[in-house]
């Protein structure tokens, strides 16, 4: 049984260990700089919208995702947005990752956006498991990253 269980704001610690393994995994590299320490969750959790929540298996924490809502940058409109799904190794290739993702979707069009969005890294696998969820490509999106200049 998969449920999918808010994070509380005691849980900051479990969640930025689990969140720290995710940005890991995206990036070797990732070290958590000290702002990211201090501003990553109570972003989040003091955002009423945004959704944290654990993925859970039989009880056994297997993951989180978090998704929200944003207004359009120019319209009077808002969008879902689906921000991070992780799953941890161990149980991945159960339908665990699909089964939250369509979760999630589900309860965005509840709050009636005019879609809902999400980025994936360029070269990351992901892109394949959101096309199996509904999703299609519509634009690339490039950065200028000042440590590159």
């Amino acid at each position: 049984m998969i449920n999918m269980v808010p994070i509380r704001p005691e849980e900051r610690e479990d969640f930025l260990r689990m969140a720290v393994g995710y940005f890991s995994e995206l990036n070797p590299g990732f070290v958590p700089s000290p702002e990211w320490k201090e501003h990553y969750f109570p972003n989040i959790i003091s955002n009423p919208r945004f959704f944290l929540r654990w993925i859970a298996r039989d009880g056994t924490r297997a993951g989180f995702i978090l998704f929200g809502l944003e207004n359009h940058r120019f319209l009077p409109k808002q969008n879902g947005v689906v921000y991070e799904l992780y799953v941890l190794p161990e149980f991945r290739r159960h339908g665990i990752a699909k089964e939250c993702a369509n979760r999630a979707i589900q309860e965005l069009w509840q709050y009636s956006p005019s879609k809902i969005q999400l980025e994936v890294l360029a070269g990351s696998s992901a892109a394949a498991f959101w096309r199996s969820v509904g999703f299609h490509k519509v634009t690339e999106r490039f950065v200028l990253d000042r440590r590159e200049r």
